[in-house]
């Protein structure tokens, strides 16, 4: 067995990529996505990628997928009916929240609806005291009484949240056990095993969506896993994880919370994976698919984790990549407003029907429809020619819904389409870049999705962004990076200790240990050597009396009288940085404690090429392209180059268009660009090449 296989499911595309480990060949393969059962467009994926390279099924040696059914189950509201038990008193915490209104100006808003309703979430008698200790034992009774109730309502999965259970969860335990005996074809999910950290309603919400989500998960794992074996595959698939790792399917069955951001983590690994071999360690990641862009900053060669994000409007409290969204893809639809100003998304024109240039019935313009138009997409096909391009569609609906009910003749309103989303992803980089204390002209944009090389050069002008690393493949790069990640699990603990009372550290040690023994059997379970094993540990702080906490790594070595201080003192710079000052007099608490675990995998490797000297570049073809970023906007005879006839050490500048299968990069005028030895596409943003 030799060849790797990543596939990741996009709203509009599937993209498949498979590795020769033996040659390092690396060849990508797109197909539409099949929304309403997923898999059926992996497998065809997969086994189309397989007979185009003659590769028997019995030679694939690893297959990671990354998935969106738990965030579109989430999304469109077709989880599982599930029932919640919760500490007597508590019925209501789901639906009271945090009790803040999800926009603080707008009176109308309202918050999205619980995921349990209420005559399905239902009270049993106990209670522990804030310390764990007990004050009123589990009243078997009630417990019994609240497993009939939701059984005879016909729930398919239970949640159970007792109140700090994360700090002694005999409680939950035991009504598992119950559900269990009394109730075994329901889902079970408690939260001492989803996120035993302190923040009740956090960690009520968190085993609620995976409650929610659990048999959703369960069903469509165990059909792709069947899928996966009656095609005569030899191996197990993967799951992407929204922290970037991976787990098994067993493992994502269990947590499907886990998986909710997981498809773009993937892209974001694959970054990573680049900012290693090319140097460019400081990079914010562009994503651009047909549904949606995603950002995310990567510092110092690591991406950004969140340990609270909101999903669809409820916080998740487990650590994700902290990856931003907008609705702005190839697929994101013109509109105008009751006052007429022109907007550009969330709603997308998706796969079916698409954009009114793929010609399968799209009536409304999009913004592959305004790159159509202006002669930036190949109007003879896309995808390799496999897809062909209705420009006079592109128009007519662009016509019909935007110019005709506006002053904007046909290229104002195509141009107006490509500025409005462009402002709408510029925004989104600002949030994670300057609003957050960093320079976005200290960054490199890297640039994928199959969108994202028609406006990264916009975005980096905008944003003052010095250079632009396009990937070889830009279109299926998150399915690349299903193939150069390790498995991840991570694991918290919560208990209050003073960083400077050094009398605590014992407790502090023993919990990190405790947390190491279940990663550890965690990959024993996984099949992991013990020397491919590493743990990364860290430490929630904050100074007493503040409701939110900085991560900071630490090593073991450092869980000491001596070795704290070094450890205080990250914290202060970690506080001025994120915050502008910090009290180095204040009193500081240890709050959570993370382990990370990760097993290592074999990873896809990128080989570097010869470079070609210095040849001139002949254009594969001409094309007429509209550019309004020149002094005279209009048409221009504009180069059209072939991605897979450029080697390593080629130069050229704008305007010009690079074609290939999976996405087609632009370069506006001014700009200029060079294929690197790893055949990543380098656009300066500003002057000449940059020569490294």
């Amino acid at each position: 067995m030799r060849y790797m296989i990543g596939v990741d499911v996009g709203g509009t595309f599937t993209d498949v990529t498979m590795v020769d480990t033996h040659s390092g060949d690396i060849v990508n393969h797109k197909v539409p996505s099949t929304p309403a059962d997923p898999s059926r467009a992996i497998m065809t994926g997969i086994e189309q990628i397989l007979e185009l390279n003659g590769v028997p099924v019995g030679e694939v040696l690893y297959l990671a997928h990354g998935t969106t059914v738990a965030t579109n189950s989430l999304i469109e509201r077709k989880g599982a009916l599930t029932g919640l038990l919760v500490t007597e008193g508590f019925r209501d915490l789901l639906e009271i929240g945090r009790q803040t209104r999800p926009s603080l100006y707008d009176f109308f808003k309202e918050k999205p609806a619980p995921v349990i309703p209420g005559h399905l979430r239902l009270e049993v008698e106990e209670r522990l005291y804030a310390d764990g200790s007990k004050r009123k034992a589990l009243n078997k009774e009630s417990l019994h009484a609240a497993i009939e109730q939701l059984k005879r309502d016909g729930v398919q999965s239970v949640a159970v949240c007792f109140l700090f259970s994360y700090l002694n969860p005999e409680h939950e335990k035991e009504a598992v056990e119950e559900i269990r005996r009394l109730f075994p074809e329901a889902y079970v999910s408690a939260s001492h095993q989803v996120v035993p950290e302190f923040r009740e309603y956090a960690r009520l919400s968190t085993t609620a969506i995976n409650a929610y989500l659990g048999p959703v998960m369960q069903r469509y794992m165990e059909n792709f896993q069947n899928s996966v074996r009656s095609a005569g595959i030899p191996v197990d698939p993967y799951i992407t994880q929204s922290n970037g790792g991976i787990i098994s399917i067993q493992e994502s069955v269990s947590n499907p919370v886990r998986t909710a951001v997981s498809g773009p983590a993937a892209g974001v690994v694959a970054a990573a994976h680049l900012a290693e071999l090319t140097g460019y360690r400081n990079m914010i990641t562009f994503d651009m698919g047909g549904t949606s862009a995603d950002f995310c900053l990567i510092e110092n060669g690591e991406p950004k984790v969140s340990m609270e994000r909101e999903i669809e409007g409820f916080p998740a409290r487990i650590p994700m990549l902290d990856i931003h969204a907008c609705g702005a893809g190839g697929g994101s639809i013109a509109w105008l407003d009751a006052g007429g100003a022109l907007k550009v998304g969330p709603e997308s024109a998706g796969s079916t029907p698409g954009p009114a240039a793929y010609g399968r019935g799209g009536t409304r313009p999009t913004v592959t429809d305004a790159n159509t138009i202006l002669g930036r997409l190949n109007p003879d096909g896309i995808l390799g020619g496999r897809m062909t391009m209705d420009v006079e569609a592109s128009k007519r609906v662009v016509q019909e819904h935007i110019c005709d009910h506006t002053n904007l003749s046909l290229m104002d309103a195509t141009m107006g389409i490509l500025s409005v989303v462009n402002a709408n992803m510029t925004r989104a980089i600002r949030l994670i870049s300057v609003e957050k204390g960093y320079d976005p002209r200290e960054f490199t944009l890297v640039s994928f999705g199959g969108g994202g090389g028609l406006h990264c050069g916009a975005l980096a002008r905008e944003l003052g962004i010095p250079r632009i690393l396009v990937p070889p493949s830009p279109g299926t790069f998150c399915s690349l990076g299903l193939l150069v990640t390790d498995i991840r699990s991570d694991y918290v603990r919560s208990s209050l200790q003073l960083a400077q009372d050094t009398a605590g550290l014992s407790v502090v040690r023993e919990l990190f240990a405790d947390m190491e023994r279940e990663g550890s059997a965690m990959l024993e379970k996984e099949g992991v050597s013990e020397e491919n094993r590493r743990y990364a540990l860290g430490l929630d702080m904050r100074f007493k009396g503040q409701n939110y906490e900085l991560t900071i790594p630490v090593d073991r070595s450092e869980l000491t009288a001596e070795g704290i201080p070094a450890v205080i003192e990250r914290f202060h710079q970690q506080h001025e940085k994120n915050y502008g000052y910090s009290n180095r007099s204040g009193i500081i608490e240890f709050v959570n404690y993370r382990v990370t675990a990760l097993g290592e995998l074999p990873k896809a490797t990128l080989n570097r090429g010869p470079e070609a000297g210095d040849r001139k570049l002949a254009p594969a073809s001409y094309r007429e392209v509209y550019f309004a970023e020149t002094d005279e906007p209009g048409f221009y005879q504009t180069a059209i180059y072939s991605r897979s006839e450029l080697a390593p050490g080629d130069k050229l500048a704008g305007p010009a268009i690079i074609e290939q299968m999976d996405s087609t990069i632009l370069i506006l005028p001014g700009q200029t660009a060079v294929v690197d030895a790893y055949r990543n596409l380098v656009i300066t943003t500003f002057g000449e090449v940059e020569q490294r």
